[in-house]
């Protein structure tokens, strides 16, 4: 099984993480294939012929079966473990949480993140960092009421709708997004990073840190 991926993605890095906490479990074992999408391996014939949308990360079996999709990709993995209820209303909460980070989170926090650091300062994408910002706030108030009387994402316990919002949240503040106002994201933050088998995310490349020094 090979995990084509962008390290400093959050949507790669979420099956990272899940890949280290399920540990080497049958059918588990993989190889990492770093792919830069930020310099164009996500676009190149052979990558397209395989994932005709171009993008990260794409989950390669050794019978060319490719399943796309981050949260798609952390569904199947997760099928019959501990980090996806099995309880169908549990199961159902999981999944309503993780199309909340693809719809209502991922594509402000994210997004922010990416436009500063990885797109050059006078870029006109720029421009809509106010907005990003504003609703990158908005989904991490919805995140703050719920942790109000629950720990987790994932039903009762920790799981792959935690892994899913845990990616972008914890590097909003790349983004210009801080955290100060919101104790119980940053409490369930150190939750997760406490959880067995917990990897983190790597760093930006210095290049893209100085851009996020400059925009934040």
């Amino acid at each position: 099984m090979r995990v084509h991926g962008f390290s400093p993605s959050g949507n790669c890095h979420k099956v990272r993480l899940l890949l280290a906490q399920l540990g080497r479990q049958e059918g588990r074992d993989y190889c990492w294939v770093e792919t830069d999408s930020a310099r164009g391996q996500t676009r190149t014939s052979e990558y397209l012929a395989k994932n005709p949308n171009g993008k990260v990360p794409m989950l390669e079996l050794d019978d060319g079966r490719v399943l796309v999709e981050s949260n798609a990709i952390l569904c199947w993995l997760a099928d019959g473990s501990g980090f996806l209820p099995a309880d169908p209303w549990q199961r159902a909460q999981a999944l309503s949480w993780m199309f909340f980070e693809q719809y209502s989170h991922e594509p402000y926090i994210a997004v922010a993140r990416f436009i500063c650091g990885w797109t050059p300062l006078d870029s006109p994408r720029r421009a809509g960092l106010p907005v990003l910002r504003q609703c990158g706030h908005a989904a991490l108030a919805v995140m703050e009421r719920h942790l109000a009387s629950t720990p987790w994402f994932t039903g009762d316990d920790y799981g792959i709708a935690d892994i899913a919002l845990f990616a972008y949240t914890g590097v909003a503040p790349h983004g210009g997004i801080a955290l100060d106002a919101y104790p119980a994201v940053r409490a369930w933050l150190a939750r997760v990073a406490a959880t067995p088998g917990f990897v983190p995310m790597p760093a930006p490349d210095a290049a893209a840190q100085a851009l996020i020094d400059q925009s934040t």
